[in-house]
């Protein structure tokens, strides 16, 4: 049976360990939160991008601007384009990202919407 100074030895030598793997993993579990936090951002930029470029789709199919449709509802930034094929409407937006960090490498998300011209009323505008 281990006496008691045993037991108190092996906590001596195991004394501040906890403190140095901290700090050899809080880089990492750092590195591991701002690209979390860049990768909510992409997504929710990238729902707005598709929500611009739906309304772009819809308000060029339906005769009117589909640029300035596109960049009332467009993230700050965002670059919109709307091309008209025959009987088709597309939209497009793009906009880079900000990440959290400065090492880590820049984003660009887009969002693409077709919609069909509406028949019956003018020609689409892009």
């Amino acid at each position: 049976m281990p006496g008691p100074g045993r037991a108190r030895r092996r906590r001596s030598r195991e004394r501040g360990s906890f403190t140095a793997e901290l700090a050899a993993g809080l880089p990492a579990l750092m590195l591991l939160l701002l690209a979390g936090l860049t990768a909510v951002d992409a997504v929710t930029t990238r729902a707005a991008c598709l929500d611009a470029a739906r309304e772009a789709a819809l308000a060029a199919a339906r005769g009117g601007s589909g640029s300035v449709a596109g960049a009332r509802y467009a993230p700050a930034g965002a670059e919109v384009a709307v091309s008209v094929a025959g009987d088709r409407v597309t939209a497009s937006v793009r906009v880079p990202v900000r990440t959290f960090g400065a090492r880590l490498p820049g984003l660009t998300v887009s969002g693409v919407a077709v919609a069909a011209v509406e028949p019956g009323l003018p020609g689409p505008v892009p």
